[in-house]
Order: C-alpha cells, then sequence, then structure tokens
C-alpha cells in the first residue's frame, strides 16, 4: 500500500491547533513575531547533539555545551557567537539569554538538564527517551505542566506521514476495535552470553561484565561531569562514546527504552494509551549492570471509552511475536502489528498494510483528518513562536517515557508487576521501588 502524499505547509498552520489540541499544555509563545529568531541552548553537541544543532541550525544559538571538549570544538567552529560550556548547570546562569534549551546529553543527565529550564520556563526540546526512569518522567511530566511551555520530545518519526495515516485508519475503526498489539525491532544490542552471538546479533561492542581494568580518560573528556548523577565508576573506554552506555543499567536501560521511544510511540497515539495496570516481562537471566539483548514485555491495558481492554507486547532481538514466527504476517524486521476484531494492520517507519490482504482489495481509506507535521524541529519552533501545540509535548511522552521504563522493571523484579499510576508504585513487589526511582544520587546532584 502506497504512502499518502504529503499535504503542503499550509495545511498544518491552518489546521493544527484544532486536530492537535488535545495535547496541547496552554504554552505561550516567547517571541514577539514568528519571524524573529528564538534564542536557543543547545546542551550535549555530539552524537544526537549534531541532529538538534543542524535542526535548529535556522534560529540563533547562543550556547552550546558538552562533557567532551572535541564535541565542543566543533559545534563551535560551526556557532563562533556561542557562549561554550562544559558543566550544563552552568549554562542557567545565563538563563535570561536564551529561550529555549535543547538536552541531547546521556539519557542519565536528561531529566538534570531538562528540569532547571522548565523551572526557569524555558522551551525545552529533549531527546529520547526523556528521562531515566519512572520517577524522573513523572518529575518532569508535572514541572512541564506547571510552566505551561512548550515541550518536544525527539521522537522524529511521529512527525511522518505514515505513523498519521496509520492513526487514522486504527481511530477511524477500519480493523475494528483492536483487542491485541505487538511492536518487535531486531536490534540486540545489551548483555549476550558469548561474543560470537554478540557478533551474529550485529552489537557495537562485546562485554559481559563491569570492566575491571582502568583506561586512560581521554584528555577531552571531563569524565565526572560525564558521570553527573550516576554513581562513580573508573573509566573505560566500553562506556563511551555513545551509545556504548545505554546498556548500562548505571546509565541507560537498553533497547527498550530507547527504540521503544519511537515504536510504541505509534500504538500509543493511535490507540490513546496512557498507563498500563499490569506488566509482564521474559528474557535471558537478570544481569546485574547489563540491559539484556533480548526480551520481550507483555503490558495490559484496561478498558478506556470506547477502547477494550488490551494487551501490547514488545519483542526485541531474537523475540517475535508467533504469528510472525509461524509465518501469519509478513516477516518484517521491525513492526507494529495491530489486531481488530474486524482484520489486522502492520506498519513499520513508511509503510503499512491490511490483512489478510485479500479482504482489502479495493477498499476506501478513512479520509486524511491528521495534519501534516512541519518537521520534528520546525513544529518546535513554530510552537514556541506561537503558542501551537506540538505532537510530542511532555505531557504524551512523559506517559510513554514511564511505560517503556516499566517494561524493563518488570523484567528485572522478574513476575508480572501491577502498576498503581496514581501512587507510582508496585503494589504486588514493594522491592522493586529501586528500579522506579535510584535510591540516590551522587553527591552534588539533586533533581528538585
Amino acid at each position: 500500500m502506497p504512502v499518502p502524499a504529503r499535504p503542503d505547509r499550509r495545511t498544518f498552520l491552518t489546521t493544527a491547533g484544532a486536530t492537535a489540541a488535545a495535547l496541547a499544555v496552554g504554552a505561550r509563545p516567547v517571541r514577539a513575531q514568528s519571524t524573529d529568531k528564538l534564542r536557543v541552548a543547545i546542551i550535549g553537541v555530539g552524537g544526537r547533539g549534531g541532529a538538534q544543532l543542524k535542526g535548529l541550525s535556522g534560529e540563533q544559538i547562543v550556547a552550546i555545551c558538552d562533557v567532551n571538549g572535541e564535541n565542543l570544538a566543533r559545534a563551535g567552529a560551526m556557532f563562533p557567537q556561542a557562549k561554550q560550556f562544559t558543566d550544563f548547570r552552568r549554562v542557567f546562569d545565563h538563563a535570561s539569554e536564551f529561550d529555549a534549551v535543547a538536552v541531547s546529553t546521556a539519557e542519565h543527565t536528561h531529566a538534570f538538564a531538562t528540569l532547571p529550564a522548565l523551572q526557569l520556563k524555558k522551551h525545552v526540546y529533549c531527546e529520547k527517551p526523556l528521562t531515566y526512569n519512572v520517577h524522573e518522567a513523572r518529575v518532569i511530566r508535572e514541572a512541564a505542566a506547571s510552566a505551561g511551555v512548550v515541550t518536544q520530545m525527539g521522537t522524529q518519526i511521529h512527525a511522518g506521514d505514515n505513523y498519521r495515516r496509520v492513526v487514522e485508519h486504527i481511530q477511524s475503526g477500519v480493523i475494528g476495535k483492536v483487542i491485541e498489539c505487538h511492536v518487535w525491532v531486531s536490534r540486540a544490542w545489551g548483555w549476550h552470553a558469548s561474543e560470537a552471538e554478540a557478533t551474529a546479533a550485529k552489537d557495537i561492542v562485546f562485554v559481559q561484565d563491569r570492566p575491571t581494568t582502568v583506561d586512560p580518560v581521554p584528555p577531552s573528556l571531563d569524565w565526572d561531569l560525564w558521570l553527573g548523577p550516576a554513581p562513580a565508576r573508573p573509566f573505560n573506554n566500553v562506556y563511551v562514546p555513545g551509545p556504548k552506555w545505554y546498556r548500562w543499567w548505571d546509565f541507560g536501560n537498553g533497547t527498550m527504552s530507547d527504540l521503544g521511544s519511537h515504536w510504541i510511540d505509534l500504538p500509543f497515539w493511535a490507540l490513546k494509551l496512557k498507563w498500563p495496570a499490569a506488566i509482564e516481562a521474559s528474557g535471558p537471566p537478570v544481569h546485574p549492570e547489563l540491559a539484556p539483548a533480548s526480551m520481550a514485555a507483555t503490558y495490559t491495558y484496561e478498558a478506556d471509552g470506547d477502547q477494550p481492554a488490551l494487551s501490547l507486547t514488545w519483542h526485541q532481538g531474537t523475540s517475535k511475536p508467533a504469528i510472525w514466527t509461524q509465518g501469519g504476517i509478513p516477516k518484517w524486521e521491525g513492526g507494529a502489528l495491530f489486531i481488530g476484531d474486524k482484520g489486522m494492520l502492520l506498519a513499520d517507519y513508511s509503510k503499512f498494510v491490511l490483512l489478510p490482504e485479500e479482504k482489502w482489495v479495493g477498499y476506501t481509506p478513512p479520509p486524511q483528518s491528521i495534519p501534516p507535521s512541519l518537521g520534528h524541529h520546525q513544529e518546535f519552533i513554530h510552537a514556541c513562536k506561537t503558542g501551537a501545540p506540538t505532537t510530542c509535548n511532555f505531557a504524551y511522552s512523559g506517559l510513554l517515557t514511564e511505560a517503556n521504563h516499566l517494561g524493563n522493571v518488570a523484567y528485572r523484579v522478574g513476575k508480572k508487576i501491577l502498576w498503581d499510576h496514581k501512587g507510582m508504585r508496585i503494589t504486588n513487589a514493594p522491592d522493586a521501588e529501586r528500579f522506579i526511582k535510584r535510591p540516590s544520587y551522587r553527591q552534588g546532584w539533586t533533581l528538585a
């Protein structure tokens, strides 16, 4: 099925407010005219930070920050007028000089760079996953609601036309009531039983435990600042540069929180999901240091309005849905499968198909009701200047992030967990609190 043609930009400007109002946070514009340049501070300018520099380069980049001097020098050559910082906490000493902040640090410091910006009522674009754990996601979501500013998580695929057409099909009831959903990715980065297994999985690094050796810290890197609130440990090359760090529990949460931000975004949006009632996970034995390369997590959602109760299962690495393994659907490398009482819809980033295909020959698709995005960064910029809504604001992406993290919590607990979202606790496993919230932050770091 071909992807429908992309409507023009004017359509977005005239209709976005009406269709996305449900996700708006009541943000206020900060520039007098939409033609004024937004003054932006970029925190983290290597890796994903490079994408923020490019996406926001048409605005006024007034500050750049990175713990790696090489990254900072490279960005400084591109934006020589921008003030340079190594410690992002010092960026906020100059809050009067910028309107918005883009955060692209490692996952474990996202919340620490985002929260002060919200408290200062600065607009914030933060890379995914929004935070390191469930507690931090709740803190950021509530702070964003109080700040009344524009927010956007970096789920770039959300801006594509394909996701919009899928959402329209699901919400129009084309396949009926959705009662089951499966999402899978083939990426298998994390803990492997052997180097051969890691090689077969095309993993970027093979580690089985915390290194016992200490490597020289690169001259350009401030290792202490990179660690931030995480427990101190000696430097080793297995941790940086990114994305090596994301497999270590102290710094990230593996593929679940990373790619889950992109892939679970689709059913989360289409089915208007909020918080799961229960989560059960499976995978290899839990490693104390490393996230798994392969795993699965099944979320149970209770009925909500017109949406009946449903199960949503995440698969990564070697785990795949039974219907995929048995050849009941096309064996796409990654996908999101919606199973309704009238048929199925299978999607990935760029395409979708209704199944069984012979049933849908000649069908009439629903009208296009969701306006096109200006582009993920441009949507954020436009919102900052006009007060228009964004579609991945922290009200939405905070819930998505919480749910994704809970998949890893269930895996690490080793049993089905029952989630009390209001109390932010697992009612049947109080010992799991350590996976919801860090027991403590390293001295000198607080999230308040």
